[in-house]
């Protein structure tokens, strides 16, 4: 067995119910002046705001705001630090879902430089960031992208010739993840689910990346365990239910670490295509297509014959832990991978994940769909004709 591996720095993390209040003793070590950055409208609504507002005067903290609507663009990116970058910014603060948490990320990287974010986007620009930012906290009010523990930030531009790209450097992971569960509580069920798939697509994907090391292995699986109870509940009867938020706050948080170091397949590859053509919710994106694209996995890993062997073990192992089961000696390999499948397809009707077709999306765009997609960790190298089945599928 070969056990040579690379490992990604984690943020200092801080998890619990409550947490939130260690965010007002660690924001003074940075400075004075500090940068929020938060949704449109929960966190004000939840009366979150308002607390950590009346901390800040108390701690004789300068603060500023900005609002992110939807996923964060070049642009918001570009405006955001033109307007603050001769602020003395000391420190950005990002509360919010994954695109709030992306947005900070990108502007507490980008503040010292003199130019747009697109010459610093993969695939974008020509220019690599050199890690240098203003230091960063993450705090995350939805439990799905796992951003608050990456070191990418994710930017958008939707349109015909639109775009999903990354900014990313090691030093981008933010310094501290404050991951407090009582935040989540006020998320709807919509979002919940949506959020809540993502997540386990992240922990699936990097579990039978081929980037996998002994590490992300045990990361995924645990992660796995504790969304696999959870997941329904937190969108249904237990959603006021601490515990069950925290289950969900934990998978979401360890499948950014898993994924930071394991990679992504199919399922980010195509939500990476279509992100950036329609305006289409990342977590549905995933959640749409995570059935689906398994199926296709295994369907060609059980075609590739010995080469297929590790990949199956592996999707096996998941449904074997779905199942309540788990150890090498109780996988039924072509039993628990359709366990596997079949929970999958199950989770997507109960949890009303919608279709692609919801957002516009027709038949006609899948060769766009697909000639934009990428496949650089997935399990087993797909065709073409097998990624336009998992779209058409799913429309």
């Amino acid at each position: 067995m070969d056990l040579t591996f690379k490992f990604a720095s984690i943020p200092h993390i801080i998890f619990g119910a409550s947490k939130l209040n260690e965010l007002y003793n660690i924001i003074p070590k940075f400075g004075k002046n500090v940068l929020y950055v938060i949704g449109g409208k929960s966190l004000k609504e939840s009366g979150k705001w308002d607390e950590i507002v009346n901390a800040m005067e108390k701690k004789s903290v300068n603060i500023s705001i900005i609002s992110v609507y939807g996923e964060p663009t070049p642009t918001l990116i570009d405006e955001a630090v033109a307007k603050y970058k001769s602020r003395n910014i000391d420190l950005v603060v990002g509360i919010g879902g994954g695109s709030v948490t992306d947005a900070g990320k990108a502007i507490s990287a980008m503040i010292l430089k003199k130019d747009s974010i697109r010459n610093y986007l993969e695939g974008i620009g020509n220019k690599i960031h050199d890690g240098k930012k203003i230091p960063y906290i993450a705090v995350p009010t939805t439990s799905g992208t796992g951003s608050e523990a990456t070191k990418n930030a994710v930017i958008s531009e939707v349109g015909p010739e639109g775009f999903k790209k990354s900014l990313r450097h090691d030093n981008l992971i933010p310094n501290y993840a404050i991951v407090d569960p009582e935040l989540v509580l006020s998320s709807p069920p919509s979002v919940s689910a949506a959020c809540g798939m993502d997540a386990f697509t992240q922990l699936l994907e990097a579990y039978v990346s081929p980037r996998t090391s002994p590490i992300t292995d045990a990361l995924a699986f645990t992660g796995m365990r504790y969304v696999k109870d959870a997941i329904i509940p937190a969108c249904s009867t237990h959603a006021l239910d601490i515990g069950v938020r925290s289950a969900m706050a934990y998978g979401s948080l360890i499948s950014g670490i898993a994924l930071a170091n394991a990679g992504l397949g199919i399922v980010h590859g195509l939500a990476s295509s279509l992100g950036g053509l329609f305006e289409i919710p990342h977590g549905v994106a995933c959640g749409t297509l995570l059935a689906e694209s398994t199926k296709i996995n295994i369907t060609q890993l059980q075609k590739s014959g010995d080469a297929g062997k590790k990949g199956l073990l592996k999707y096996a192992m998941v449904g074997a832990l779905l199942a309540g089961k788990e150890g090498y000696e109780n996988v039924d390999v072509s039993y628990h991978c359709s366990i596997l499948i079949e929970t999958l397809e199950k989770w997507t009707i109960d949890l009303n994940i919608d279709r692609l077709g919801r957002y516009g999306i027709t038949i006609k765009e899948v060769d766009k769909i697909v000639e934009k997609a990428g496949l650089k960790n997935n399990p087993v190298q797909l065709r073409r004709e097998d990624i336009m089945e998992i779209v058409r599928n799913r429309i």
